[in-house]
Formats: structure tokens, sequence, C-alpha cells
């Protein structure tokens, strides 16, 4: 009898073993891709992450962030390996912005990648009222890939470059010097304190969520396990789109709910591609990209949007509060050089159209550095220098170092 009830779980305690031994080697070769020692598995911090449901990152929250994920995981994976950045940097990725596009944060970082304004114009982002293309899934993972690879230009081993991604290269690089070695295990010492308690727990975090997100057994809890293994690699397609042209009306086009399609593009700020660029990338669905070759066709301008005849009386900003948008935006879409307005002239009312739960954006708050002017800070970010006074309640044009303005409501 007892033969026959070793028999029947024998299969059990194989399968067991098995899943046991796939895991190990799994977390072991995820340890070699951020090349830290394999002795690193037994790390209790990490462990408790990986395996408490109660920690920095419980399985709701996982299983969350790979559902809103959905779309662009597997986009993110493969620019990280055009880079020849290991693909597990996917993960960093979830622990900056628990994959949401709209993140932001108190210091004015945003999107997939957490990027701070200045590294983000830096590698080649745009950041002005109409786009912020730190929350443009492909061109911010596309800067965050160079970004990295400058970070292991400089430090030359992958888990020092997660480590600077989140504290900076000159604190690691302090950190490295004070402690005479760049070794995990010695900079992770929580008595000596040679990075900070955060970028300590960050590098673990982003450990234990690349193991999570390789634990079959762990996936097969959900309904998500596909999220991380689809073969599709192209699931967005990018295509072009004319200046003025607006997510509504493409939306409508292709048959696809304006939420959605906003969902894939939170880089443009207005729904609206900017008047000043003649033809800017969007993202759809892999599947409506037929849909949109055949069905999209280029209209003009003033059919896409609201015309408002000024009445004798009327000024810009009256007009602008009257539908709800700036009196720079007016003027850009109309190409106007001054404020003046005429009886019965026409102008072009952009239709835009923010998502439900609009908020501040980070972005949206400027910190002024030495050498600014209202004039300056206006031509860089595209916004009349009258609105940028009312909107901040200035009775001067004097600007003090420091001083934070808001650039856009």
């Amino acid at each position: 009898m007892i033969k026959f009830f070793i028999l029947m779980l024998f299969p059990f305690f194989l399968y067991a073993n098995l899943t046991y031994t796939s895991n190990y080697a799994k977390e072991v070769a995820i340890l070699d891709a951020f090349d830290i020692d394999p002795s690193f598995i037994n790390d209790p911090m990490m462990n408790e992450m990986k395996n408490s449901d109660t920690t920095i990152y419980n399985e709701e929250r996982f299983f969350q962030a790979m559902d809103d994920g959905y779309f662009f995981v597997p986009a993110i994976k493969n620019i990280l390996t055009k880079h020849n950045i290991p693909p597990e940097f996917l993960f960093l990725s979830m622990a900056e912005s628990h994959f949401l596009v709209r993140a932001y944060s108190a210091t004015s970082a945003s999107g997939l990648w957490q990027f701070m304004p200045q590294t983000g114009k830096l590698y080649g982002l745009k950041i002005d009222q109409y786009v912020d293309e730190r929350r443009d899934l492909i061109k911010s993972t596309e800067a965050a890939a160079k970004y990295l690879n400058a970070l292991h230009k400089q430090f030359g081993k992958w888990y020092l470059v997660a480590i600077a991604y989140n504290c900076g290269g000159g604190k690691l690089s302090r950190a490295i010097e004070e402690a005479g070695s760049d070794d995990l295990s010695v900079l992770l010492d929580p008595e000596k304190k040679y990075i900070p308690r955060e970028s300590r727990l960050h590098i673990r975090k982003i450990i234990a969520l690349a193991m999570l997100g390789n634990d079959e057994e762990f996936l097969l809890k959900s309904e998500y396990e596909h999220l991380l293994n689809r073969a599709n690699a192209y699931s967005i397609a990018t295509v072009k789109l004319p200046s003025g042209e607006s997510l509504e009306r493409v939306a409508k086009l292709i048959e696809m709910p304006l939420e959605d399609l906003q969902k894939l593009n939170k880089h443009l700020m207005y729904g609206v591609i900017p008047p000043y660029i003649k033809e800017y990338d969007i993202h759809i669905p892999y599947v409506k990209l037929s849909d949109f070759k055949q069905k999209y066709f280029e209209d003009s301008i003033k059919k896409i949007h609201t015309i408002h005849i000024v009445k004798a009386g009327e000024t810009l900003s009256k007009v602008a509060a009257k539908y709800g948008v700036t009196s720079n935006i007016i003027k850009d879409f109309n190409n106007l050089k001054s404020t003046k307005l005429s009886s019965k002239q026409s102008l072009i009312i952009p239709s835009i159209v923010l998502p439900k739960t609009q908020k501040m954006l980070s972005s949206s708050i400027y910190t002024v550095k030495k050498g600014d002017t209202l004039a300056s800070i206006s031509k860089e970010h595209r916004i009349d220098i009258q609105d940028l006074k009312t909107r901040n309640k200035m009775k001067s044009d004097f600007l003090k170092e420091g001083e934070k303005i808001k650039l856009y409501e």
C-alpha cells in the first residue's frame, strides 16, 4: 500500500523537481544577463520581494502592470534587443513606471522610463505644449536604449547600469570610488550605505520582477501568462499623420475606440498633431494597419476642426476661454503673428480631446534656470508670454532662479 502511494506521488514530485530546476536555471540566467554572480539568488531581501504579496510589488500590481503593457511589451523587448541591451531591462521600465505611459513623478520625471525633462531632451525627445515624447512608448524606449548603452560604456556591467539609472552616474562613480570596488555585494552593504537605500532596493526590485516575469508557475496563476511570451514583436504599428490631424477623426476612420487610441499616444497632449510640423508619428494596433491604409485620407484642417467667426469686440483671450484652449494654440493653428483680431475673421479652433482623468502633468511645471527670461521660456515651450504671465499671476517680467512657473493648465 505504501509503495502504491509513493508511486502515485512520484509524478508530482518529479514535476515539482523539474519546475524547480527549470526556474532555478532561468533565475541564474537572469542574474547573468545583469552580470550578477549566481550567489545573489540567495539574497534575502530580493527573495522577500519575489515571494511575498505584501511587499514592494504584490501579485495584483504585477499582473495589472502586465495588462497595461499588453500592446507595447513586445515592442520594448524588440527595441532593447536591437540595441544589444538585455531584454530583461524591460523590468527596469516596469519598476520605474508600472508600464503606465502617463506616469509622472513629483520630481518632474515622466513616461515609461521616467525621464527627467533635461535628460529626455538630451536624448532627442521633444517636450513642448503639444507633445511630450517621454510618453511616446517607442521614441522614449529608443532614447532609453541610447542612455542605457551610454551608462554601460561608462560602467561596463549591466547591474551598475541599472543602479546608475536610478541614482545617477555621478553618485554611483563616487560610491565605487569610496567603496574601492564595484562589486554588487559591497555596494549593497546596508551599514556602509555606499549607494542610497532607494537604489539598493531598486536593483533588487528589478531582478525580482524579472524572475517573476519568467516564472511559469507564477504566470500560470493568471490569465496574463501570454503577455511576456507573445511571438508577435510588431503588435504596434507607427504611421504618420499630417499637421493638425486629430486622434478623434482617425479613431472613427479605423473604427477604433478613441480611448484605446489615446492610450497608445499619450505623447500628444491635446490629441492633435502639432500645427508647426508637416507630419508626425502616432501608434496604432498592428491589426488596424490594414484599415488605416484603406480608410484613412487626409482632409482639410478647416473640416477637421471648428471654425469660429470673430464678433465685434471679441479678443483672442475671450475666444480661447470660450473653447477651453490657450491663446497660443489658436495663434499656432491660424499662423497669427499678434493677438489682434478683426470682426468676421475666421479662426480655426482645434478640437482638443483630453483623457477624462487628465491631471496636471509634471512637464507643465518649469523651474527657472540662470539666464532664463520670459521670452526664452515662451519661445522654447511655444507659449504666449501674456499667457504665462496670466497663468502665474505675474505683475512683472522679472524671474528668480529656482522659481516654479506653470506652463500649461
